[in-house]
């Protein structure tokens, strides 16, 4: 009998093939007390299982396929550099000494303090980081317990892999294998597990609850990573109409690649820039393999918030844009100063006990609160200049006397370095986000201080609609097409090209497809987004017109409701 699992859909397209199922070992946590002349030998069995955990991770690291996405690499490094962290190890060390408990137990108690720790986050991206330390401490419990890393047997080509969550270190274990697609039972649209599905292009379904427990080895599986869906053991007329949007979908990615070294210009001959949003400065290959002409965001915030006490130093700051500068061989380098605060806490910063984060010390007010910091990343983003066509990118912007004060302080590290002899590009440009409704009704006024803005739909969204995209009970009235969204949108957009400044849009918008004809005709004409999703957008913009979405709009800017607008957008496509 067949049976319908829904669960999160991770890239498009349809998988058929049969169930591999990874088995997910729970591990028994024994709670013992030891004797005080045992906690010496009890602290180097501890000391011992986090060596051996990350030597089994540089072995992998050391053997990851040429041909893996990038992201892998950087969520290896990850899970070493976690290992490695004082402010993982040192608690369960501290524990075992004073409670005079077995690791396990120290490190089971440590743990549970995490974890309640990342439940308090919002931030979605961030929040998903939960299951690195999940996966870390799995391993380092392994390696207690005698146990060595598991090796999947896949077993035939079209293994649809069914499991609780992956890690990293599960995915170079599965190199020899071309696995159809991905199910798990946890994670979420920005877990590892999803943005490696989507840099391989895959279809995977996720947080599907209890998948691993339904499904049987080799059972036949239909995989829909479009609309979510898992179908176990279909009957012959599902299977039949599977196969036809399967095939579809395939000559759909194939086309895909046909476009890779294509420039996105409209059928009326408009050209339009397609950027890249990274992470890491790794991500840069998997821009410029996928076609970015720049990147439209790189956000900083990586380098503060590793989980140690002291900060990022000038120099370590430099190394990492200028690599970036570097990789991007001249394109344009939008780099975003520290976007802290909110839900993002530092170790070194204070918790803050303001009711409201979101609405308190964050972005661009933090870094005017913590003037050294930030001080100091920009003189590391003005020595990295010198190496490439960096442009700064200032968040979380409310009035016009920050972007002042942020020229002020670029002026003053200016002469610095002058004084200094040190290189830097004397016209750097200084853009501005505009996610606050504040700074998007009053955009004409910051644009007489900005070189460019670029908009930031994600938190836009959240503060027009006040929704919270991650809270399950209201989190369907987060609607990108909202009339009060579009209509923002809309003033933004047509008052930069009125006044003749760039404007870009790095959110979530940006890369989807099923948008952009909606973002075209409002005048938009830089796009920023994961690389894994240009050439979809690149696909719909060849085959735009823009007179025809430019005459659209004022009918469409009429709708008082999302469902009507989306009517109309169907449409424009159509």
């Amino acid at each position: 009998m067949a049976i319908t699992l829904h669960g999160i859909g991770i890239g498009g397209g349809v998988a058929i093939g049969h169930a591999h199922v990874l088995s997910h070992d729970e591990i028994e946590i024994a709670h013992y007390t030891i004797a005080e002349a045992d906690v010496a030998r009890e602290l180097a069995r501890f000391e011992a299982a986090v060596r051996h955990a990350c030597q089994e991770l540089e072995a992998l690291w050391g053997n990851i396929p040429e041909n893996a996405p990038a992201e892998l690499g950087a969520f290896l490094s990850l899970h070493i550099m976690l290992l490695n962290d004082h402010a993982l190890t040192a608690e369960p060390q501290l524990i075992i000494e004073t409670q005079r408990c077995n690791a396990e137990w120290a490190l089971k108690q440590h743990l549970d303090t995490l974890l309640a720790q990342f439940d308090d986050i919002e931030e979605e991206y961030l929040r998903e980081r939960r299951a690195d330390v999940i996966q870390v401490t799995e391993r380092i419990f392994k390696a207690l317990a005698g146990h060595e890393a598991r090796v999947p047997v896949p077993t035939r080509p079209d293994c649809i892999l069914v499991a609780h969550d992956l890690s990293p270190a599960d995915m170079v274990l599965f190199k020899d294998t071309e696995y159809a697609a991905f199910i798990t039972d946890v994670g979420g649209p920005t877990s590892h597990t999803a943005i490696l599905a989507r840099s391989l292009d895959l279809p995977a379904v996720l947080a599907l609850r209890h998948a691993q427990s339904l499904i049987r080895e080799d059972e036949l599986l239909i995989v829909d990573g479009e609309a979510g869906v898992v179908i176990v053991d279909p009957d012959e007329k599902v299977l039949a109409e599977y196969r036809a949007r399967q095939n579809d979908w395939l000559v759909g990615q194939r086309a895909l690649q046909d476009i890779r070294g294509a420039a996105a210009i409209t059928r009326d001959g408009s050209e339009i820039e397609l950027f890249a949003n990274i992470e890491l400065p790794d991500d840069t290959e998997l821009a410029l393999t996928n076609g970015a002409t720049g990147i439209g965001l790189f956000r900083s915030e990586f380098l503060f918030l590793r989980d140690e006490d002291d900060l990022p130093t000038e120099h370590e700051q430099f190394d990492a844009y200028r690599a970036v500068a570097e990789a991007m061989q001249g394109k344009p380098v939008i780099i975003r100063t520290m976007d802290l605060g909110k839900d993002k806490i530092p170790k070194w910063q204070e918790e803050s006990d303001a009711p409201n984060p979101a609405l308190g010390l964050t972005g661009i007010r933090l870094c005017m609160a913590e003037t050294q910091v930030f001080r100091t990343q920009l003189r590391a983003l003005l020595r990295a200049s010198a190496y490439g066509k960096i442009k700064l990118l200032v968040p979380m912007l409310s009035n016009v006397a920050e972007v002042r004060q942020t020229r002020r302080h670029v002026e003053e590290i200016k002469a610095q370095l002058r004084a200094e002899g040190v290189p830097f590009d004397e016209d750097i440009e200084i853009g501005g986000m505009i996610e606050v409704p504040a700074a998007a009704v009053a955009v004409a006024g910051f644009l007489k201080h900005l070189d460019f803005i670029s908009i930031g739909t994600n938190d836009l969204i959240q503060y027009t609609l006040a929704v919270d995209r991650n809270d399950d009970t209201v989190s369907y009235l987060y609607d990108p097409l909202h009339p009060a969204v579009v209509q923002l949108l809309h003033h933004v957009i047509s008052t930069a090209n009125r006044l003749g400044k760039p404007v870009s849009m790095c959110g979530e918008m940006a890369g989807d497809p099923q948008l952009t004809l909606l973002l075209l005709g409002l005048g938009l004409k830089r796009f920023s987004m994961l690389p894994a999703q240009l050439l979809k957008v690149k696909q719909r913009i060849l085959a735009a017109e823009l007179p025809r979405l430019e005459a659209a709009i004022d009918d469409l800017l009429l709708a008082d409701d999302a469902e009507a607008i989306r009517a109309r957008l169907a449409r424009l496509a159509g």
